[in-house]
């Protein structure tokens, strides 16, 4: 037997001078055959990069670095407005409610809708009262669903212009030597670096997919509840929560434990059949993939090599991408084109 979890001990019988006796109860593995991996058909998707893209990016960065003027005119969407305000609710001020030369661009949506389109045709030197209504689930709860009072006082309203691409341009991006033709190789790499990701990334989730999909296992609910328990733990630890009445309903994270712990078992049947190893040469090659070249990478490499935990989680990544390019190995590839666009998501939202 394989246990899935640790057992459990009931009916325990501990007289003076008898034999101990008790029942333990324990779910075990599931045991199943992995369906012949060349019977899986896998997309990959294959992207170029053209040069209007290539374009398209150096416009994004120049969006990224906006120079702003002064104007004498109402505030419209783009510009850049410099105000003061104080808001009350009910006639009282409220915490965070009130301060001093604040800057924003119209359309960032950095302000709540209602006090941005209060400030919209104004311009420097006037005053406006603004009826601000709180989301209902806007982040600080004294707030939420209340509306507030703003008197608004507008400082200041600045047009928004790009940069040339010039010389001082490529160096707010790091590039000191080699001009424009520098910026535009660095541009270029980059975006070669992005692709890579996105693929890879499409490619690891249709090869979990076609695995889970090809081999369907019932997973014992013991490992379940384990996963449900190790999630919590993680999104406590990542958003800060000490009160575990803030965690989320247990039920709603059923669905993704079972798709952790179901994913967990095939992959690693896959390991056990392929006999794969974690490869030293590919953790290494991640180690520095993720301490980067950037000072005190020397010293931040010899932090992750003394953290066992650290190196577990590099080594379970590593085996992850070894069981993707396995079964890439194995089964059926057929490619599809996309744009550069459609793989990394590259202008497919308002803001390029």
């Amino acid at each position: 037997l394989r246990p899935a979890t640790d057992p459990r001990i009931e009916q325990l019988s501990a007289e003076p001078g008898a034999e101990m006796r008790y029942v333990a109860l324990l779910e075990v593995m599931p045991e199943f055959e992995l369906k012949p991996l060349s019977e899986l058909t896998i997309e990959r998707p294959v992207a170029e990069i053209s040069a209007a893209d290539q374009e398209a990016m150096l416009e994004a960065m120049r969006r990224q670095r906006p120079v702003f003027n002064e104007v004498d005119r109402v505030a419209g969407e783009g510009d850049r407005v410099t105000v003061d305000f104080e808001g009350r609710i009910d006639g009282e001020t409220f915490q965070g409610g009130s301060a001093s030369d604040v800057p924003f661009v119209i359309g960032q949506r950095r302000m709540l809708k209602d006090f941005e389109d209060g400030v919209r045709a104004a311009k420097a030197g006037e005053t406006r009262s603004i009826n601000v209504s709180f989301p209902s689930d806007y982040g600080s709860p004294a707030l939420a669903g209340k509306t507030a009072v703003f008197s608004v006082t507008v400082k200041k309203v600045e047009e928004q212009k790009l940069p040339e691409v010039d010389a001082e341009f490529c160096e707010a991006f790091g590039v000191s030597e080699g001009g424009i033709d520098a910026l535009r190789t660095e541009v270029l790499e980059s975006m070669k670096r992005e692709l890579a990701s996105a693929v890879n990334g499409r490619v690891r989730t249709a090869v979990l997919d076609k695995l889970l999909e090809a081999n369907p296992v019932e997973v014992p609910r013991g490992m379940v509840a384990e996963a449900i328990q190790s999630m919590q733990v993680d999104f406590a630890r990542r958003m800060g929560i000490k009160d575990v009445k803030q965690l989320p309903n247990p039920e709603t994270m059923q669905e993704p434990a079972r798709r952790r712990v179901a994913l967990g078992l095939v992959v690693g049947e896959v390991i056990r059949a392929a006999d794969l190893k974690v490869e030293r040469e590919r953790v290494i090659a991640r180690l520095n993939e993720l301490v980067g070249e950037q000072p005190g990478a020397d010293d931040l490499r010899r932090q992750y090599l003394q953290n066992a935990e650290a190196m577990r989680q590099i080594e379970s990544q590593v085996l992850e991408e070894q069981v993707v390019d396995w079964v890439i190995s194995q089964a059926q590839v057929t490619e599809k084109s996309y744009s550069f666009g459609e793989l990394t998501g590259f202008g497919q939202g308002a803001a390029a």
